[in-house]
């Protein structure tokens, strides 16, 4: 199978909308709906659901050459599961100063996914869906701000056994349920010829149709059309991650990832692109270095005394926001190429590999999506 570089590229571009999210949240103001508060607001969900999926891509293009394997099979899976373990324990130790951490979830949805692997695809799909629907059901159950502070987003019994079950599960920043389902969707997406352009062409009118309607139901609600509840349900945006939520993202990130493969073909050869690509494949680091390194430069240069999710200090304008984001992008950039050229891989990349004892098992030499 020839290598398709645009999945780096929207792995590059994921972690640039991360930068933005995150960064607007600690010292922004994330709830602004006008002007370029808008569209900074407009990142949110979107790069995060895009990491999910192109998370549950890699393990389909890894597990690929072992389709007809069995021993290769179970090696692959417990590779896997030794990676799910020391992306469990970096995220739990990552949240102690980052509560909206995302990698103790990724390891969830890992550990799961192990037992569809090698599956026929189309099942990934019936238990995506089947995990949106058991997350509305358990909305039935369990009140979804149990445990929870909105006004300073703290989760109260997150040290807990049933308060860190409850929040992984459930109602967490990227609980299993439902969030998996773009976990599950990436795999099946990992499974298709993305080197045919009528494939592309078919996914992208998936994407744009989901996204777009959508998009057309919130402008409704907005506008009125709808009773309070149903509107509320339309618009509610990442908390709670309700059907129209994961639709629309799933959507967008779908989109995102055909015009990024289309990309890759375009600009292949040019020296930029590959400096994007290099990027795209230390996302880990770079996911790690800006909620740490990041945060507190931003802090810095900006005057700024608090790091939590919530501030009582004036919030920086969106334009900051946005130049601070632009440039640490450009740095990480740099900093991919030169730690590539002298190490190879990223460091959190090479000690995630060396701690699960992973190999390399992937049909296309020298990709490293994770």
């Amino acid at each position: 199978m020839q290598r398709i570089i645009g999945f780096d590229l929207a792995r590059a571009y994921a972690i640039f909308g991360m930068f933005i999210v995150n960064f607007n949240i600690v010292f922004g103001e994330h709830t602004k709906k006008d002007g370029l508060g808008f569209f900074l607001n407009l990142f949110n969900g979107n790069s995060s659901s895009l990491f999910v999926i192109l998370s549950g891509m890699g393990l389909s293009l890894m597990s690929r050459s072992a389709a007809d394997d069995p021993l290769k099979q179970v090696e692959i899976r417990r590779s896997t599961v030794r990676r799910a373990w020391v992306l469990f324990v970096l995220g739990l130790a990552l949240n102690v100063w980052w509560p909206a951490d995302i990698l103790h979830f990724y390891a969830a949805y890992m550990h799961l996914a192990v037992f569809l692997l090698f599956r026929p695809k189309n099942i990934l799909l019936w238990v995506a869906g089947a995990a949106v629907l058991i997350f509305h059901l358990l909305l039935l159950i369990i009140p979804y701000e149990s445990a929870w502070n909105f006004e300073t987003f703290q989760y109260h019994d997150f040290w807990t056994p049933l308060g860190l079950l409850r929040n992984t599960l459930y109602n967490g920043w990227n609980p299993v349920f439902p969030w998996i389902a773009f976990f599950l969707l990436g795999m099946y997406l990992g499974q298709l010829d993305w080197n045919r352009a009528n494939v592309r062409l078919r996914l992208a009118l998936i994407g744009l149709g989901l996204s777009g309607s959508i998009t057309f139901l919130q402008y409704l609600a907005e506008k009125g059309v709808f009773a309070a509840d149903l509107a509320f349900y339309l618009q509610a945006d990442y908390l709670p991650p309700f059907l129209p939520f994961m639709l629309s993202t799933a959507g967008v990130s779908i989109l995102i990832l055909c015009v990024a493969v289309k990309f890759g073909e375009w600009f292949e050869e040019k020296s930029w692109l590959q400096y994007l690509l290099q990027t795209g494949r230390m996302t880990l680091t770079h996911y790690i270095q800006h909620l740490t390194l990041g945060l507190v430069v931003l802090a810095v240069i900006s005057g700024k005394k608090e790091y939590g999710l919530t501030s009582a200090e004036e919030a920086l304008s969106p334009a900051w926001i946005l130049l601070f984001s632009a440039l640490y992008f450009v740095i990480s950039v740099a900093f991919s190429v030169l730690w590539t050229r002298r190490f190879g891989m990223g460091p959190f990349e090479k000690l995630l590999r060396i701690l699960s004892g992973a190999k390399s098992h992937r049909a296309e030499p020298k990709r490293t999506i994770n």
